[in-house]
């Protein structure tokens, strides 16, 4: 059902212990190829060639590419009341963590005269792109427009795959989610495709769309591709590739829990990595019987169990919790649960990690619907470089300096000094020419 890799008893630098770790397999180089057409044919024919797109990959060709107002208000209408309480809810904590990371504008004074202030302001459009594909995901709709919208971007608009199920738009679930957030510019675009077109802007029949500064949102290798291709065109939040979960777990752990969160994440996608890093051979043993039988009895066994068969999965055993700690700081994990005594404590030693989840009772699926936190990680090892979707995501720093003549005069000769000592005369020469007893 799942492999085991044993690192006990072996002292590895951290170069081998990353080589020794299981990982997907998810080459966006590989990916370049097929989408370097795909998003120069977006950019010289614009709408024409995104339909062309949806009806090659998608199966799909919508009525025109933005979802009429109707069709999204029509969504909610149908929308069942016990998805749309929980949607609700959702949203409800997600603006409650995303409204706490607004950043305040601070000013430093550096000397009479002298300030530097840095003003945070909000990217003037983006592009949030909601996945389509094997399964429905509008808690991605929130995870992406409530910090935008936190963050105070005015101009936001969401792309998701047509489906040849719904006439051609988006699910209407995704639909419904876009109208509870109050996002009216909708796309049936996915894919590369939809990037480009973001990146580019298009016209279709009247319909404006205009280009955004930033895409961000999950989706498949060619949706990373594209974001790496065009990286420079626009901004991005990261390439995310498939999802995974990594579980730190002693001998206090609860096999069943542990089995049912490996599952949880190896159902989204065949591809999906699930991983446990444990000092007890015991709890090994017996999450494996716990796999086997929730697999059985699991909706999409068969995805599941050709994701944890994946060379990307594995039990990995530890010699103590320690080394576990190691081990998972060197994996850098999207989603990281903590399943040990003093679990806490555990959690506070970890520095590489999307999302860190305490305890048996903060499983994944509740930061992927309800915790408040965000669900849009980085993966593949980026969580060591890289921070998960949050309100800084959707703001630029910028610096504003204001000084008087007194406080130019104070530290103009260093100024001076430099530029010579750089070869720049000129810039000196900016100095003097408003201080000429600097020369």
């Amino acid at each position: 059902m799942i492999a085991r890799r044993d690192l006990r008893g072996r002292s590895l630098s951290l170069r081998e212990l990353r080589a020794a770790l299981p990982r997907a397999e998810f080459d966006v180089e590989v990916a370049l190829a097929a989408v370097r057409p795909i998003c120069q044919d977006v950019r010289e024919h614009g709408a024409e060639a995104l339909y062309a797109a949806a009806e090659r990959f998608d199966g799909a060709r919508p009525a025109r590419l933005r979802v009429p107002t109707e069709v999204i208000e029509g969504a909610l209408a149908r929308l069942d009341p016990d998805v749309r309480s929980a949607l609700e809810e959702s949203i409800r904590r997600a603006r409650l963590v995303h409204a706490d990371q607004r950043r305040q504008d601070t000013t430093t004074t550096l000397t009479p005269g002298g300030t530097v202030m840095e003003r945070w302001i909000p990217v003037d459009r983006v592009g949030l792109y909601v996945p389509g594909g094997l399964a429905v995901y509008p808690s991605s709709v929130v995870m992406n427009v409530v910090p935008a919208q936190e963050a105070g971007v005015t101009s936001l608009a969401i792309a998701s795959p047509p489906q040849r199920e719904h006439d051609g738009w988006p699910h209407p679930t995704i639909l419904a989610a876009c109208a509870l957030l109050g996002v009216t510019e909708v796309y049936a675009m996915g894919g590369a495709q939809a990037v480009a077109g973001f990146a580019y802007g298009f016209v279709d029949d009247g319909d404006i769309c205009d280009p955004v500064a930033l895409v961000t949102g999950p989706g498949n290798i060619y949706v990373a591709a594209a974001k790496r291709l065009l990286k420079g065109v626009i901004g991005i939040d990261a390439e995310a590739g498939p999802t995974e979960i990594a579980i730190l777990a002693d001998a206090t752990a609860h096999p069943e829990h542990v089995a049912a969160d490996l599952i949880s994440q190896a159902e989204h996608d065949p591809l999906a990595a699930s991983v446990l890093v444990t000092d007890s051979e015991a709890l090994a043993d017996d999450v494996e019987e716990a796999l086997a039988r929730q697999v059985a009895a699991t909706k999409h066994a068969e995805r599941v169990t050709t994701a944890l068969r994946g060379p990307q999965s594995a039990i990995v055993l530890v010699d103590d919790l320690d080394t576990g700690i190691d081990v998972v700081n060197a994996y850098a994990a999207e989603h990281l649960e903590i399943h040990t005594a003093h679990a806490a404590e555990v959690a506070a030693r970890i520095r590489n990690a999307g999302a860190i989840f305490v305890g048996t009772w903060s499983p994944v699926s509740l930061g992927d619907y309800c915790a408040g936190s965000n669900h849009v990680l980085p993966t593949g090892g980026s969580a060591g470089h890289t921070s998960g979707l949050s309100v800084q995501s959707f703001l630029r720093g910028v610096h504003i300096v204001t000084y008087s003549q007194d406080a130019l005069r104070e530290v103009g000769r260093q100024i001076v000094t430099l530029a010579r000592a750089e070869d720049l005369p000129g810039h000196g020469d900016a100095i003097i020419a408003r201080l000429p007893e600097l020369g």
